[in-house]
């Protein structure tokens, strides 16, 4: 399959589409502080966004190598990171962000439930995105749930970690998405994931948490 190499915009629904409709949804609320002595704040505005299932995983996937563990990444098309080359941001970086490096992450599902949901849902992600086959008893959590941006997104991520040292990857097979195009997978030992998350070539929070929970808990 050819490389991507842009996205393009075929139409723009911005101005005609319904807030509560599309893959977010965003309520538009007007609410005030309610505080312990009865009084109340000026009424102000807010805005929620809420994704088509609340919480998500994602997967720290490693094997053990010659110089210690490993650790497996993917890139993923990222549209609203790419339309930042239309914004003028305060510190250029000069880079694109069209693909994002990101450890294995999906959303839970409605019949995920409690902590054997989170790591049923976690063994499916690391089947459908890097092929490999690992049982749900195998995926260890890495702490307890975080916000991604608690003052607009209701979601939290669960953060995991499972080891397949010693096994073969099938052929990822996806979801079908088109946003799943050009998921090339790196794998890099712990001094190369350090480099490439100071240096900036891993720009994404969740696969950094994951490696600074995942370090404590296995020092050798």
């Amino acid at each position: 399959m050819a490389n991507v190499t842009g996205l393009e915009v075929v139409e723009d629904l911005t101005s005609t589409a319904r807030c509560d409709e599309g893959f977010l949804h965003v309520r538009r609320l007007r609410v005030k502080n309610r505080r312990d002595d009865g009084s109340a704040s000026v009424v102000y505005r807010v805005d929620v966004v809420d994704r088509p299932r609340l919480d998500a995983v994602a997967v720290l996937v490693w094997r053990r190598g010659a110089q210690g563990p490993e650790f497996l990444t993917r890139q993923n098309l990222r549209p609203a990171a790419y339309f930042r080359k239309d914004k003028v941001p305060a510190v250029p970086d000069g880079r694109s962000h069209l693909f994002c490096e990101e450890i294995v992450a999906g959303l839970l599902e409605e019949k995920d439930q409690g902590e054997a949901g989170v790591r049923f849902r976690a063994a499916e992600e690391v089947r459908e995105e890097a092929g490999y086959e690992v049982k749900p008893e195998q995926v260890e959590l890495l702490g307890r749930p975080f916000f991604v941006a608690p003052g607009i997104l209701s979601e939290k991520i669960f953060l995991a970690a499972v080891e397949v040292t010693g096994l073969f990857p099938a052929p990822a097979p996806g979801d079908g998405s088109p946003l799943e195009e050009g998921g090339v997978i790196t794998w890099r030992d712990l001094a190369a994931m350090r480099a490439a998350i100071a240096g900036g070539t891993i720009q994404d929070a969740k696969t950094e948490l994951a490696l600074q929970r995942f370090l404590p808990v296995h020092p050798g």
